[in-house]
């Protein structure tokens, strides 16, 4: 691996370990709930989070370039919550682009098992050829649209060891209640967890990412169980304490608690 790779994915990921801000969510769903105003909601959320993911569109609009944390760069879309499939994706940005904004990686979504599938695993090929070249590592995001149920452990499990297998030097995928361990263990690049669906509390936001991070993944890329929140700020505290200092579920909900109380 040369310097530059390695630079990034050391600044993404300080000790192996990371907390990604995803705040792309408008490039399919329009204005979200709590992203109307994105500079503002991240800008208390900062000191705790390794990374954001977001547009170039939000980037440029939204993130103030002077000291911003290491940027992971949504490069796949032109799909909507309203059009016919989410899985009908095209890449959405160039290596030119992605240099000239200073990415420190890129995301692209795959959709195994779709009829989008080879479009969609080819729009990650053609950006881990781009991306190489200048040591930019790529972040695969195993997405299943609006198929829940594929959240499974022998789904992902494939899922993440094809977007490996094509070059991806981190995958995206959701945390799955049983055997999510092999998940991780059959996929040979980190492992990152994707939120989902929004929680019910706090605790089981904490719950499944303890369990995931036992399991073996590296971090998370969470944005509506944290800015979606009423104590964002305490939330954001708590997981980076799991994330990145090993506390359990109980001392992250202390943590959680005692943020809420003192804000």
């Amino acid at each position: 691996m040369d310097w530059g790779m390695k630079n990034r994915l050391d600044r993404l990921m300080p000790d192996g370990k990371c907390f990604f801000m995803p705040i792309d969510h408008g490039y399919f769903q329009g204005p979200t709930r709590g992203l109307e105003k994105p500079a503002e909601t991240i800008a208390p959320l900062l000191p705790y989070v390794d990374s954001i993911f977001c547009t170039r569109g939000t980037l440029r609009a939204c993130i103030d370039p002077i000291e911003s944390k290491p940027i992971v760069l949504r490069v796949s879309g032109c799909t909507s919550m309203v059009g016919a499939d989410l899985a009908n994706e095209e890449l959405t940005t160039s290596i030119e682009e992605i240099i000239r904004v200073n990415a420190s990686a890129v995301g692209v979504s795959v959709f195994i098992g779709s009829d989008y599938e080879r479009q969609t695993l080819n729009n990650l090929t053609q950006m881990v050829n781009d991306c190489e070249d200048y040591g930019i590592p790529v972040m695969a995001v195993t997405a299943v649209g609006k198929e829940m149920e594929k959240r499974e452990a022998r789904y992902l499990a494939l899922c993440c060891r094809i977007a490996a297998e094509l070059g991806a030097r981190v995958v995206k995928t959701y945390w799955c209640e049983k055997d999510f361990d092999k998940v991780v263990q059959g996929c040979p690049v980190p492992v990152i967890m994707a939120g989902g669906p929004k929680c019910e509390t706090e605790l089981e936001v904490f719950e499944f990412v303890h369990d995931g991070m036992q399991k073996g993944a590296v971090g998370i890329n969470l944005g509506r169980n944290v800015w979606q929140s009423p104590h964002p700020v305490a939330i954001a505290k708590a997981l980076k304490a799991i994330i990145h200092d090993n506390v359990s579920v109980k001392q992250a909900h202390d943590i959680f608690k005692e943020s809420v109380i003192t804000k």
